[in-house]
């Protein structure tokens, strides 16, 4: 309980940062939407939705470190869909419990691509992808089939943000048994950046002086 609720926690605090609206949470699933109560336009709906994706994945290996401290060896496992369209949206349910939800075909597409996705994994419609390409880095994820459409579904894997990638990129990341290192450029304060590079030296040294010996 204490770790789902630290999780969805973080995530809300994600969506919220964005734009989204948190429509409800089902098991360990949140489902958000954006377009709602007001819109930016498709393009910055998109794009504020991928953008809020890539985030909570990057949270998602921070918590990792956190709930190790605390015996968790298989912590909660992040896989996103998104989708785009015109979608219905309002109070649904009986007289004595209504919610404000929102329902359609591509709202299912949505939940499609999250269960084909692998942990870790952002995978996207097509017209996400026509409306975000230019910022964010995506492959091509081949094609699904799915109840309601009529051909297969073309579905993109999101890298990251084109700005950080290659030797610019904001962030480095790597897990292996007994390590473990997340930096984060952006997030780093100045006052601590010699600190990090000590750590980093005397890390290396200890790494070097047991493999040679």
């Amino acid at each position: 309980t204490d770790l789902l609720n630290s999780y969805f926690t973080e995530m809300s605090g994600i969506a919220l940062k964005h734009g989204g609206t948190i429509d409800k949470f089902i098991g360990d699933a949140i489902m958000i939407f954006f377009g709602d109560p007001t819109s930016r336009g498709a393009r910055e709906d998109a794009l504020a939705c991928v953008s809020m994706a890539i985030e909570m994945r990057k949270k998602v290996a921070t918590l990792h470190r956190q709930w190790r401290k605390y015996g968790v060896t298989k912590p909660v496992q992040i896989r996103m869909g998104i989708n785009t369209g015109y979608c219905t949206v309002g109070n649904f349910g009986a007289e004595s419990r209504m919610d404000y939800t929102i329902i359609g075909k591509e709202v299912n597409l949505a939940s499609r691509l999250e269960s084909h996705a692998k942990p870790d994994q952002i995978l996207i419609s097509e017209p996400v992808y026509n409306l975000v390409t230019n910022t964010i880095m995506c492959r091509s994820h081949g094609n699904i089939s799915v109840k309601g459409f009529s051909q297969p579904v073309p579905i993109f894997n999101v890298i990251n943000f084109r700005k950080d990638l290659g030797a610019t990129r904001s962030f480095l990341e790597c897990e292996l048994n007994g390590f473990a290192m997340h930096m984060d450029f952006d997030e780093l304060k100045p006052a601590d950046r010699d600190r990090v590079v000590k750590v980093l030296e005397t890390a290396t040294e200890r790494v070097k002086a047991r493999v040679i010996g």
